[in-house]
């Protein structure tokens, strides 16, 4: 039997990363095709700069630019790119997209495992206490809480955490990964980054934290009524014991699929809350891109976190299989 579903789980993720391949590039037409229709080019952009934008000028930026060809050349050369791995050259960094987002992506992904956990680990101890607690004063509180925090937008909560935490109390930094002056190293460096992280963190799980809370709850409430668990308070079992050795297990699984489902619109909130906190991520360093018209750098980013969210939720899928073995991958 442990063969059989070995052999289902191998067919299951080669037929997934089949369907992952088709599902980048044609992302990243779509992206492409996308971008062109947006005014101006790379090309403008370094002449406006530049203060000249005569005919030639512009004509040497683009034939340099490849932007001299027609746009099915331009595709085909940016899809042969992807396909061996050429994430191309960002001309206003003067260095390799792929060195660019590499060099930015530990700081994303921070920021984004631990605004993840913050949602996960919230949400789930919010659900459970609500919906133990149903009806009464902790379940009204939650709940009232829970629809605050997914009504308000979360770039309000993080320009008024920066006016509250920062400007007026002076607990934590405005903005920045760590202290560029202070110089620390080791473990003090650690803290630093952690204290910087504060704010941004907040500002991202909020809105997960909202929708998780509301999620858990009714899984619990929806698992505590089911046979099995009124079987096991007949046997004398523990309340603390049904609700988070019994009844969790069940509750969560729902919750898996719409956190793979989230991974992509955490990489898009990203964008805004790098922005506000000047977290250098590639949030921050997409919106730059798009901003400077660098089109090669912004669908490099594009391509690759589409790639990060496909294999984020195949692992999601995978994972939902060990909670629950009787789930048959196909």
């Amino acid at each position: 039997m442990t063969a059989r579903r070995h052999r289902s789980t191998f067919r299951y993720i080669g037929k997934r990363l089949i369907h992952a391949a088709f599902t980048i590039l044609g992302i990243a037409v779509i992206n492409f095709l996308l971008l062109q229709l947006a005014p101006g080019d790379a090309a403008e952009a370094l002449a406006g700069e530049a203060g000249t934008a005569d005919a030639e000028y512009m004509e040497s930026l683009r034939r340099q630019f490849g932007l001299d060809r027609s746009l099915i050349e331009q595709l085909g050369a940016f899809l042969l790119r992807i396909v061996t791995l050429d994430f191309g050259w960002s001309f206003r960094h003067g260095m390799s997209n792929w060195d660019l987002i590499m060099d930015r992506l530990p700081a994303t992904l921070l920021l984004m495992g631990a605004s993840i956990l913050l949602a996960l680990i919230g949400g789930i101890v919010m659900g459970v206490i609500a919906a133990r607690n149903v009806g009464r004063l902790p379940d009204r509180l939650i709940s009232v809480g829970a629809l605050l925090l997914y009504a308000t937008p979360p770039f309000w909560i993080g320009l008024m955490m920066i006016v509250l935490f920062s400007v007026k109390l002076g607990w934590v930094p405005t903005g920045g990964m760590y202290d560029v002056i202070g110089g620390k190293t080791g473990f003090a460096h650690v803290l630093d980054v952690m204290w910087h992280l504060a704010l941004p963190v907040l500002t991202q799980a909020f809105f997960y934290l909202a929708i998780y809370t509301r999620l858990v709850r009714a899984g619990m409430l929806e698992v505590l009524n089911l046979e099995y668990i009124r079987v096991a308070r007949a046997k004398g079992i523990s309340e603390n014991r049904i609700a988070y050795r019994h009844a969790l297990r069940n509750a969560v699984l729902p919750l898996l699929t719409v956190v793979g489902a989230n991974i992509g619109t955490f990489l898009g909130g990203a964008v805004l809350t790098e922005s506000i906190f000047s977290w250098p991520g590639i949030g921050r360093l997409m919106f730059d891109a798009m901003m400077q018209r660098d089109l090669n750098l912004l669908l490099s980013i594009l391509v690759l976190s589409s790639i990060f969210v496909v294999i984020a939720n195949l692992l999601v899928d995978l994972l939902y299989a060990v909670i629950n073995p009787t789930v048959e991958l196909k």
